[in-house]
């Protein structure tokens, strides 16, 4: 495969994989960096990428694979698990200010959850793969994944009812 017909293959996909690593890695750096490592050893096996029925989901698994190996390093224990923030400059300051602190309790929130279900939530919710893809990618039944999900959902939603009911906490 030519570096012309790698580089369509390969960067429809290419944010998806950066927010992934963003998802699990804390810093835009090493988000950044760990997309770069992916991005090579995808060009490093570029003979036989041809053979993979799913790029984009072997894409995915190897980003997953190369963060969570990223964050059991010795190196990266001032890493965590976190949520990127988003802005939308076409709203006015207060409800930008409002959706920051939204966001930014679904991190605190998203940083308690159990390791699967966080991944299971970034997969679905942002990053929009269904069920089977996530299956898939994280080797689990697709039935497990609706219930990683939803438990995930519950607990972020009874810790934001729990926040906004009785203040901040």
């Amino acid at each position: 495969m030519t570096q012309s017909e790698f580089l369509n293959v390969v960067m429809p996909f290419k944010d998806k994989l950066y927010r992934l690593s963003k998802r699990l890695l804390i810093s835009a750096e090493e988000a950044e960096d760990a997309t770069q490592e992916v991005l090579m050893k995808l060009w490093s096996k570029n003979s036989n990428i041809a053979n993979y029925k799913n790029v984009e989901a072997f894409a995915m698994t190897m980003t997953k694979n190369f963060c969570l190996d990223r964050l059991k390093s010795k190196q990266s224990s001032n890493l965590k698990l976190v949520h990127s923030n988003y802005e939308d400059g076409n709203t006015s300051l207060q409800k930008q200010l409002e959706a920051r602190d939204s966001v930014s309790w679904v991190e605190k929130i998203m940083e308690e959850l159990p390791e699967q279900q966080k991944l299971v939530l970034q997969l679905r919710d942002v990053e929009e793969y269904d069920f089977k893809e996530i299956a898939d990618l994280l080797e689990m039944q697709p039935t497990a994944v609706r219930v990683a999900l939803s438990r995930a959902r519950k607990t972020v939603r009874d810790k934001l009812m729990q926040k906004h009911s009785y203040g901040i906490g």
